[in-house]
């Protein structure tokens, strides 16, 4: 592995950098909102699957008794 002194390093990580197509704020904002629902929407999913499966193994192991 060639060595690279850090000013080089840091000369090339800023030009880098300047490649990047950085988000506005109103596309940050939007995809912020978009997950907040994502996961409000996957945190329902599971709480709907986990009570049926709570309510299956409750009737199963109810039988029994």
């Amino acid at each position: 592995m060639a060595k690279i002194s850090p000013f080089k390093f840091t000369q090339e990580v800023r030009s880098e950098t300047d490649k990047v197509t950085w988000p506005t704020r109103r596309e940050t904002a939007i995809t912020t909102v978009m997950v907040f629902i994502m996961v409000t929407i996957a945190a329902v999913f599971f709480l709907i699957a986990d009570q049926i499966i709570r309510f299956v193994i409750t009737f199963i192991l109810g039988l029994g008794s």
